[in-house]
């Protein structure tokens, strides 16, 4: 997981408003401030919308940045308000369920798929999509508790600030968001459970019907490292309770849009 990386210097000299300095503090955040839209978000475009947003509320309100917290907990805070506040954000919010979402992964079912090509690519793209997914079950709050907790595996301190909680509070905040979560693989994901009715081989033929899936189009697994066999082995041979945590430590980390950096760099460049 890339983290935020800005040096005190630079922070600095980007209050004071120097330019070469503010493209530092955008270089050493961007990524990560992705990261989190996307995980949270899940669609592309909402990401990135967001993150150029959150990127730039970061620069234009950098001289409320005091130095009461590090620098990283700062930024990860004027997003996480950013999420939670804004209201085409919460317009989104389709409202799905754990149970919503089991029985649409049961539909359409196929006890003998079909076998092409490009299986192997179709499979991991539906088992990182389906893994990101997942997590639009979580309400909004207990959605940044686990991300930031198990998936980023911030220091349960420095995540209670983020999220401006008393670190009892977000412990079982915590807490209950992974109980849903592995309740959920244990019993529906076939990637953790061998008895669960879903099974990516199974699912993506009513998945590629319903375009969820798409030949040729892997927005979701392209930086993956690992394929769909690969993750299938590793979860399998973990024990039981680290089976979910490795199936969501699995998606790829992915990058900032270049398009997004462009954009804000034309921002911060003085007018001719």
């Amino acid at each position: 997981m890339v983290l935020i990386d800005v040096k005190a210097e630079d922070v600095r000299s980007a209050q004071a408003g120097d330019r070469n300095a503010l493209e530092a503090v955008l270089s050493g955040t961007q990524h990560q401030v992705h990261a989190l839209a996307r995980r949270i978000l899940v669609n592309p475009d909402d990401a990135s919308e967001a993150t150029q947003e959150i990127l730039i509320l970061v620069l234009t309100k950098l001289s409320t940045f005091k130095g009461e917290a590090a620098f990283s907990t700062w930024v990860y805070r004027v997003a996480v308000r950013y999420l939670l506040n804004t209201r085409k954000i919460r317009d989104r919010d389709l409202g799905l369920t754990f149970d919503m979402f089991a029985a649409d992964l049961e539909s359409g079912l196929v006890a003998d798929p079909p076998k092409a090509p490009d299986d192997a690519l179709l499979l991991n793209e539906l088992r990182i999509s389906c893994t990101m997914a997942m997590l639009l079950c979580l309400k909004m709050e207990s959605r940044l508790a686990y991300v930031l907790g198990d998936i980023f595996e911030l220091d349960h301190g420095e995540a209670s600030q983020i999220l401006e909680l008393t670190p009892a509070t977000y412990r079982k905040r915590l807490s209950r968001a992974r109980s849903e979560v592995e309740a959920f693989t244990s019993h529906h994901c076939g990637i953790v459970s061998t008895s669960a009715k879903c099974a990516c081989p199974r699912r993506l033929p009513a998945a590629m019907e319903a375009g969820r899936v798409q030949r040729g189009n892997y927005p979701n697994s392209a930086n993956a490292k690992e394929g769909y066999a690969d993750i299938r082995a590793q979860v399998g041979a973990v024990i039981e309770d680290l089976k979910t945590f490795k199936l969501h430590r699995s998606v790829p980390h992915h990058e900032c849009p270049e398009a997004i950096r462009v954009a804000l760099t034309e921002i911060l460049s003085p007018p001719a």
